[in-house]
């Protein structure tokens, strides 16, 4: 199944972001356009056949600092190479406009992400300690 990116809509993105089961606590699509107004931002959606099946949304932070905010893969195309493509087309991206860094907050509970930002060379670079473990926020960057 070949991966196909393309740009994509912040209403595209919401489509996509409210079938995905991890996100409980969902922004909704005014929240999402509010974040990305008034400052650079990138949205990009994979497709499988022409059905979206992921995408990764983020924003300038400041001049040197790329914020990749939301993203995710639907559960039935994980582990195909979506994630990898999504990424790594952000980075190239972030990278071509200067940016030298990308910063990336998760949380205990997505071991998947984490361990996929770690396997991609992101470093952590802080945790928000939480009521709960899973919940704690864990802050991870990566020198582009």
């Amino acid at each position: 199944m070949s991966v196909f990116l393309r740009a994509a809509s912040a209403k595209e993105i919401h489509l996509l972001y409210a079938q995905l089961p991890e996100f409980e606590a969902r922004h909704t699509l005014l929240e999402i356009e509010m974040r990305l107004q008034n400052r650079p931002h990138h949205l990009l959606l994979a497709e499988a056949n022409g059905c979206p099946a992921g995408f990764i949304a983020g924003y300038a932070q400041d001049p040197a600092r790329f914020h990749s905010w939301l993203g995710g893969v639907s559960p039935d195309y994980r582990r195909r190479g979506f994630a990898s493509a999504l990424w790594t087309a952000q980075e190239e991206w972030a990278a071509a406009r200067g940016y030298s860094n990308i910063i990336v907050k998760t949380r205990n509970r997505f071991q998947g992400m984490l361990l996929f930002l770690i396997a991609n060379h992101y470093l952590l670079t802080g945790v928000e300690t939480r009521d709960h473990a899973e919940e704690n926020e864990i802050w991870l960057t990566k020198h582009l």
